[in-house]
């Protein structure tokens, strides 16, 4: 492991910050550094670190943001895919796609992927999406706009099959699809015991029906294909209202796959249902429009749109691993019922179990 990477945050000094600024270019040296904890993450550790130079003008950032590994080391092993995927993707990843993210400063990550360190720029004052809340109709406009940066530069480029990082199975990859299906097969009951209370019967039945469809739904996907980002929600994107801009964050789910996972996971977490009833074709139409720009061809509207409606299975996975598994929260587990509420309405909107079924055959 890599000297530099600081295991706490009581391990990121002057002296450190120094060195790290040092390996960008940067001909400055810190006197000091304030450092304190942003953000609820259930999985890793965010801090602010305010840096005071020794020249008043250095050229950098006054503010910085440090992602660090839980700090509960017995969560650390549990959750070092992700964090191997999401230092994979600055490293890998950032300078070939066009998805407004924060410039990375340093990255490092141990061998066995339990400790890494990213140091980016720090967004603010641009503020986290709320989840539970949703967004408007503008910001979801930005959001998926947004992401067809992420999309269109890697779309159906073969360099990414190889990526070895990826959270999720590749497109085709019998063994990894079956595997997860059988682990969500066992989760939805564990979520069921948890949750089941507070869910009505139909996303019960719904959420049931769809963990039965993973393996197929997995391997059912058309072979067009781009970078995932995996967990693209309101809780992971950076709203700045000054400039009108969003600022995508957490690439711990990052994967290759059917793109408009991705576009139904937000659109269907993120907006209420008679919101999301309302806009959700121009929204679809859209990000559409956005990926035609970076080039895409051989991709009309009709088949994005029944993409979409394919891809609304990422909810129910995603929700119901991340309550069988993660760390249970108060904030947690509403932001779970919510996400499956709204995820498992969308499935019956728009016929998605159907859709997967005739994929599948």
């Amino acid at each position: 492991m890599s000297e530099q990477i600081p295991r706490r945050p009581s391990d990121v000094t002057a002296a450190w910050l120094s060195a790290v600024l040092s390996t960008t270019g940067a001909q400055v040296t810190v006197a000091d550094v304030d450092i304190h904890a942003v953000g609820t993450g259930q999985t890793g550790a965010t801090y602010r670190i305010t840096p005071r130079y020794t020249v008043d003008d250095p050229g950098l950032p006054a503010t910085f943001v440090l992602k660090l590994p839980a700090q509960d080391d017995s969560v650390r092993g549990g959750v070092a895919l992700g964090y191997i995927s999401e230092v994979a993707f600055y490293r890998k990843a950032s300078a070939f796609v066009k998805v407004p993210v924060p410039h990375c400063y340093y990255c490092d990550i141990s061998e066995d992927g339990t400790d890494f360190a990213l140091l980016l720029d720090d967004l603010h004052p641009a503020t986290q999406g709320d989840q539970l809340a949703g967004c408007t109709v503008h910001d979801a406009e930005l959001a998926v706009t947004a992401l067809a940066g992420l999309h269109g530069p890697s779309w159906c480029d073969a360099r990414w099959l190889d990526l070895t990082e990826c959270a999720m199975p590749k497109p085709g990859d019998l063994d990894a699809s079956e595997g997860l299906g059988e682990i969500c097969r066992t989760a939805v009951d564990i979520v069921l015991d948890k949750l089941g209370s507070r869910l009505d019967a139909s996303t019960r039945d719904t959420l049931g029906a769809a963990m039965q469809l993973v393996t197929p739904w997995l391997l059912a996907g058309p072979e067009r294909y781009a970078l995932m980002h995996g967990d693209y929600r309101l809780d992971n994107l950076l709203f700045d209202v000054g400039t009108d801009t969003v600022g995508v964050v957490d690439w711990q789910t990052m994967g290759v796959g059917l793109a408009a996972r991705d576009l139904a996971y937000f659109i269907g977490t993120g907006m209420l249902p008679d919101a999301r009833r309302a806009a959700e074709a121009d929204l679809v139409a859209t990000y559409h429009e956005a990926l035609l720009r970076f080039g895409v061809s051989g991709y009309s509207r009709a088949m994005c749109w029944d993409d979409y409606r394919f891809g609304m299975l990422q909810i129910p996975l995603l929700a119901t691993l991340g309550t069988a598994f993660a760390t249970t929260t108060e904030r947690g587990d509403e932001m779970m019922v919510v996400m499956l509420e709204r995820g498992c309405e969308a499935i019956r909107d728009l016929g998605t179990l159907d859709l997967v079924g005739k994929r599948a055959r």
